[in-house]
């Protein structure tokens, strides 16, 4: 007989057939109760056994962590929260699960610290919360390609080992296959990089957006979804070494164009989230609730998770410029009383205090942020007329203040060697980036989202290594 999934069972079976479930136990009872999982749903299957019907041994290997096939047949449940469940015939012990191993693991059936799942990564994926995190993960996934694919986009592989640094920063992880010990040396004492498998110095890349750009320059609208990395030694809850990006790139785009791009793309992913995960947002909802509540009064979330999503589908994003930002935080009370930890005036990159002030308490809905100063945004988002903002954006949520940032990209040939310099970027290394602004350049527009940072949205979790599989952050690299 062909396994049914325990998601197949709880939504389209029918009292009286017979179907054959495979999973892991979570659960047994009184010899008689087996609840059963398969990942495919965050819901256990209620398996009923009349032990005396089967081998006293048998039933001893059925522990919490064992993996076991039962073929039965389906009856209406007895108890609350399903409508079925299986009254077992056969039992298959598929993997046993010893006891005394599964007490020092995840798989104990209690709670456990998030930092404790961390590490046993291999095995967290088991437990209810990690389970729903990582089916909500693929959910957004699935919907951001077909968002795009919907609206005609191509989906551009861009290189994870490069020569550039798309952000300016130098924080980057180096690729090389010389001796670490002994490395082929110039005159000089400088390591010798032509001996190298590429022939000069590369690393793994920040961002694939200028690779996207040229894509968008011929195919008309592109997006790359793929790893990047930095080598920043920190160890904050917001940031890993290794992360995924979403980046859109749009020939013809204006910064008005890329604003409206991407709140259409940010309001699709949560109502495909909204409307998919129901069952694994529920529960979710309710873990960050009963949180909440071991938190002081003045830190908890004013808004639950599922509110949070709610008020991004439902309101108009409020755009501003930065400027006008700045005036209005100025004029703030929590900055008329002091309230801000970090100081506000204009030229200063706005603090996630700043941002959620705006969000939360100003216009109540989400905030898309443009014409940024210069100095803080990147060499190559288009300059504006005044000389000193460009055309940048920031998109602001409730609860995690930026989520996306873009900008219109200067097309403009003598403009952007301009500002390389400006920048200390030696043209040798983005020559073929300049390249695209002496044919048939053209205004054009993207932005950026970090995979991560959206998961942490949709989800409620509060660290960024509980959102992906396997996290890479400073002295850790385990799985």
């Amino acid at each position: 007989m062909k396994r049914s999934k325990v998601i197949e069972v709880l939504t389209d079976g029918s009292v009286g057939s017979k179907v054959v479930v495979k999973g892991w136990v979570r659960a047994f009872r009184s010899n008689r109760f087996i609840q059963l999982n398969d990942g495919s749903t965050i819901k256990n299957i209620q398996a009923v056994v009349d032990f005396e019907n089967f081998d006293e041994a048998l039933l001893k290997r059925i522990t919490t962590g064992s993996a076991i096939a039962v073929t039965g047949e389906l009856v209406e449940s007895q108890g609350a929260g399903q409508a079925v469940e299986i009254q077992v015939e056969g039992i298959e012990i598929l993997g046993d699960a010893n006891p005394d191993e599964v007490q020092r693991t995840v798989m104990q059936p209690k709670r456990h610290s998030l930092e404790f799942l961390r590490e046993q990564a291999h095995l967290r994926f088991r437990t209810n919360t990690f389970g729903a995190v990582f089916r909500i993960r693929h959910a957004v996934a699935y919907a951001i390609h077909k968002f795009f694919n919907d609206r005609g986009f191509y989906y551009l592989h861009t290189p994870i080992v490069t020569g550039s640094d798309a952000e300016g920063a130098g924080e980057m992880f180096r690729v090389t296959t010389l001796d670490p010990i002994n490395p082929p040396l110039n005159e000089d004492g400088s390591v010798n990089y032509k001996e190298d498998f590429f022939g000069k110095p590369v690393n793994l890349t920040v961002s694939g957006q200028l690779e996207a750009e040229l894509g968008a320059l011929a195919l008309g609208q592109v997006y790359t979804f793929g790893p990047t990395f930095r080598a920043e030694n920190s160890n904050t809850s917001r940031h890993l070494a290794e992360f995924w990006m979403i980046e859109p790139e749009v020939a013809f785009n204006d910064l008005k164009d890329n604003m409206d791009l991407t709140e259409s793309f940010l309001k699709y992913i949560v109502d495909y989230v909204l409307e998919n995960c129901k069952d694994d947002l529920a529960f979710l909802n309710e873990r960050e609730a009963n949180e909440q509540k071991t938190k002081p009064q003045n830190e908890r979330n004013e808004m639950s998770l599922i509110e949070r999503l709610e008020f991004v589908s439902k309101n108009d994003f409020k755009r501003l410029t930065y400027t006008e930002a700045i005036d209005l935080l100025l004029q703030s009370k929590p900055y008329k009383k002091g309230q801000f930890k970090f100081d506000v005036k204009w030229g200063i990159d706005l603090q996630s205090e700043h941002e959620r002030y705006l969000v939360e308490k100003e216009f109540n809905c989400p905030v898309i942020l443009t014409d940024y100063p210069a100095e803080i945004k990147a060499f190559y988002m288009r300059q504006n007329d005044d000389g000193k903002t460009v055309a940048a954006m920031d998109v602001l949520f409730p609860g995690i203040g930026e989520i996306v940032g873009g900008s219109q990209r200067e097309e403009r040939f003598d403009v952007l060697k301009e500002k390389c310099k400006a920048f200390d970027i030696h043209e040798e290394e983005i020559w073929w980036y300049l390249e695209t602004r002496k044919f048939g350049t053209v205004p054009h527009a993207g932005f950026g989202l970090g995979f991560e940072r959206m998961i942490m949205f949709v989800t409620g979790m509060t660290n960024i290594r509980d959102v992906i599989p396997f996290p890479r952050t400073p002295q850790n690299a385990e799985f």
